[in-house]
């Protein structure tokens, strides 16, 4: 089962958190003409993930209402790589923070996927 506290201990979580944290503020040093565009999507979607985590837990519902919360969060973080794929087909994001942020969604992605597996 859920609960409020309960999230907050997740380590898919914290570096969820910590990641989102991360992607708004590189998105912040995008060009001004993307800012309501792709930069928007990218800071959504890394902000969606420990956010559905966080819901998912909240409610205090079964197991099953917190796997559909955490796939959620999956698709999310997958999201967040398309964004980052196509920032770096555009040449606006260097390979060092293109690897680090893909390296710190995929490290997300096996969190959340054992996390389900566990659930489930």
């Amino acid at each position: 089962m859920g609960g409020t506290a309960n999230f907050k201990n997740l380590f898919v979580y914290q570096c969820s958190f910590k990641n989102a944290l991360e992607i708004y503020r590189f998105s912040q040093q995008l060009p001004q003409y993307l800012r309501y565009d792709i930069a928007d999507d990218l800071r959504r979607a890394a902000r969606s993930v420990p956010s559905n985590i966080a819901e998912g837990y909240g409610r205090n519902k079964s197991n099953a209402d917190i796997v559909n919360f955490l796939r959620t969060s999956l698709g999310s973080n997958d999201e967040v790589v398309f964004n980052l794929e196509f920032l770096k087909g555009l040449s606006l994001i260097n390979e060092e923070q293109y690897q680090h942020f893909t390296g710190q969604s995929k490290l997300i992605g096996s969190g959340l996927q054992k996390l389900i597996q566990s659930l489930s």
